[in-house]
């Protein structure tokens, strides 16, 4: 991208005139089902919308509330930023190049203000901005995609012979929308609330961003084999209902669910008692399901990196090659996070006879069965045990 030569930086001012040309591209909002590629029937050099639908238009501006006003150039004047920290925010939100297409919205404006103010009020550093720009982009555009795939597509086949989709679309989105924003609002405050407790909760600054928690994955035994031998339809209603159910499972027993891979969950605690138990009801779960392949877990415990919403770090990927080694619906946890299960209380000492439990100890809630050591990939040796319950 060439950026303009009157004092175009990151922070404010130094915008072109809205009139001068660009030769580079620049992002703006992208509609589903273009891929990719932004308004104007995909092509950077449309200004005016001709050659979009219609019916596309005026969803459009509903969804957004307001119809297409600026170019990047100009929206980025009106915002008070320069073109290269705009280009920077919109490409982080994962919109798409569109030239000079007069395209944005007030919104568009909007947003660039709020983010360049909390830049320049020192609330947020540049870096950081663009990190709330594509966390957000990413966590919503794959929310916008399953909304249109599972959940409008099917809501919005005619409901009386004759009538067509295009006929349906509009007035059922215009009832939708503002019960849809009302509810991800509410979901976000609520997850933001729960966010925002544990990292208070930190005994000091370091362990808000390394911290120790326990980290399982959950693996579907031999879906590589599935997909050859099931339809897609069947496929995926295999794959929404194992992740439906590890996602109720991980919630109601107060762990985080961190993301979902088709065949494979993550998800974490700060208890490694709630880690040891959402584990066993996973396979236990399975097991009662006969539509369900066989369930593997691997659970490590100890300092991970958080980033974004991810985790990271040495006990993420000891987790996860536990879980490769694991037998079927069997849970496998590494020396730290049986030592952990130990010292609480939740597991029998290994060496009852030397450090017998305190006759008013409450009964183990888990067993702990210590495996052959063994050599795992990039992690050295280590001593797996398997997890059950007494």
């Amino acid at each position: 991208m060439t950026v303009d030569d009157t004092g175009a930086g990151a922070g404010r001012g130094g915008a072109p005139d809205p009139g001068s040309d660009d030769p580079g591209p620049v992002p703006a909002p992208a509609r589903s089902g273009d891929s990719g590629r932004g308004p104007g029937s995909g092509t950077a050099e449309s200004t005016d919308g001709d050659g979009d639908d219609p019916l596309a238009l005026r969803l459009e501006q509903l969804i957004l509330g307001a119809e297409r006003r600026y170019t990047p150039f100009q929206a980025a004047r009106s915002a008070g930023v320069s073109m290269e920290l705009a280009s920077r925010f919109w490409r982080a939100m994962g919109f798409a190049d569109i030239g000079q297409a007069k395209a944005l919205t007030e919104a568009d404006v909007l947003a660039l203000r709020r983010l360049a103010g909390l830049v320049e009020a020192g609330l947020l550093s540049e870096p950081m901005a663009i990190q709330v720009a594509r966390s957000t982009g990413q966590t919503t555009a794959r929310l916008a995609e399953w909304q249109i795939d599972s959940f409008l597509e099917g809501l919005t086949e005619p409901p009386e012979p004759g009538m067509t989709r295009t006929e349906v679309t509009y007035p059922l989105m215009e009832l939708l929308l503002p019960e849809l924003e009302e509810f991800l609002v509410y979901v976000w405050r609520r997850q933001l609330a729960a966010a925002t407790g544990r990292v208070v909760q930190a005994a000091d600054d370091e362990e808000m961003v390394d911290r120790r928690l326990a980290v399982g994955f959950a693996d579907l035994v031999g879906f590589t084999r599935l997909t050859r031998r099931m339809e897609e339809e069947e496929l995926g209603e295999l794959v929404e209902a194992f992740e439906t159910t590890a996602a109720d499972l991980v919630a109601a027993r107060g762990g985080r669910l961190i993301k979902t891979l088709g065949d494979e969950v993550l998800y974490a605690t700060d208890d490694a008692g709630i880690a040891a138990d959402i584990a066993l009801r996973l396979i236990e779960t399975m097991a009662d399901d006969e539509t369900m392949p066989e369930l593997r877990v691997g659970i490590a415990f100890g300092t991970v990196t958080t980033r974004m919403g991810d985790v990271f770090g040495t006990t993420v990927n000891l987790a996860s090659r536990l879980t490769s080694i694991a037998p079927r619906d069997a849970v496998l946890v590494d020396g730290a996070f049986a030592e952990e299960l130990t010292r609480t209380g939740l597991a029998p000492a290994q060496d009852a006879a030397v450090d017998p439990a305190p006759p008013e100890s409450p009964a183990p809630r888990f067993v702990l069965q210590p495996m052959w050591q063994r050599p795992v990939r990039g992690l050295g040796v280590v001593e797996p045990w398997l997890l059950t319950r007494p």
